[in-house]
């Protein structure tokens, strides 16, 4: 039997710390790799430029909306293709385990499948959504 109230407590942990990740992913494109060397990585894989920064962007902008629960399932499904594409390009060759040389593709599955559950709880407890929905019905 589920408890509601604990599921929306686990939902507010859950999104608060896959927004952190996703931020931090963001923050380290930003600060540490830079944009341009984003770039640079993105083209050595064969990626045009723009998908450099609409990552940048995903990652940043969907991590903060998912800290401040505000559209949680619908950003949830939006970053999962951000996830998807890690496998592809990046680790489905290195093999599954994610502390192989160059990481496996371990860590970004289950990190899109945590992301689908994130999805189907929602915001959960503490959810910035109804304010903000509410404001926009008074305006």
């Amino acid at each position: 039997m589920t408890n509601h109230q604990s599921t929306e407590y686990g939902a507010l942990l859950l999104r608060v710390s896959v927004g952190v990740l996703f931020l931090a992913h963001g923050a380290l494109k930003i600060f540490v790799f830079t944009p341009a060397g984003t770039v640079g990585y993105f083209g050595s894989l064969g990626l045009p430029p723009l998908f450099a920064y609409l990552t940048i962007f995903a990652e940043t902008a969907g991590g903060f909306a998912l800290i401040a629960g505000l559209f949680a399932r619908w950003v949830s499904l939006a970053l999962i293709p951000i996830l998807v594409s890690a496998v592809v390009f990046v680790h489905g060759s290195k093999g599954w385990l994610f502390s192989n040389e160059g990481g496996g593709w371990e860590f970004p599955v289950f990190w899109a499948f945590v992301m689908i559950v994130q999805a189907l709880l929602g915001n959960g407890a503490y959810s910035i959504q109804p304010h903000v929905m509410k404001m926009l019905k008074k305006s």
